[in-house]
């Protein structure tokens, strides 16, 4: 096949693979709320939440059970009356900060940013001192008595003869 040919064909995969990357909603149309501003608002808070069984999506784009269950529960919540900040803290109060896709700047968030950083920081600092380091001098021995000096000649000149 020629390059000419192959080009469209390589074009065509690369669209399908980019349509099939993109998100597939996974809102079951009759979770969807009746009221178009609430449905609005519930799309808004449920894209903002994490999906505790996949954990890298919001829980508009699972299809996980649990999902599906937060997905009721902020609808519940905003039928209810509850408002968009309302219905945050009551989801995070029943399922933690790990339940948001941006949690707020806490002690333990920052530990968890910064331990990386600080552990190659400190391995880097630790290699640096490594390679300053002054090398260890050598011992040296100390010279040969001249009573070891003749016993080492006398050793020598008997392998010399054999």
């Amino acid at each position: 096949m020629n390059a000419k040919r192959q080009r469209p064909i390589l074009a065509l995969l690369a669209l399908m693979f980019a349509a099939a990357a993109t998100p597939a909603l996974a809102v079951d149309p009759q979770e969807q709320l009746k009221d178009a501003a609430l449905e609005k608002r519930a799309r808004e808070i449920s894209g903002g939440l994490r999906c505790l069984v996949c954990q890298n999506q919001s829980i508009d784009d699972s299809d996980a059970p649990l999902a599906k269950d937060l997905r009721i529960i902020v609808r519940q919540q905003l039928e209810k009356g509850q408002t968009n900040g309302e219905v945050l803290d009551y989801v995070v109060a029943r399922y933690g900060n790990f339940v948001l896709l941006k949690p707020p700047f806490t002690f333990n968030t920052f530990l968890l940013w910064a331990a990386p950083v600080l552990l190659i920081g400190g391995g880097l600092l630790l290699a640096a001192r490594l390679v300053r380091r002054k090398p260890v001098e050598t011992v040296r021995a100390k010279p040969l008595t001249p009573e070891e000096q003749a016993e080492l000649q006398a050793l020598l000149d008997g392998e010399r003869r054999s």
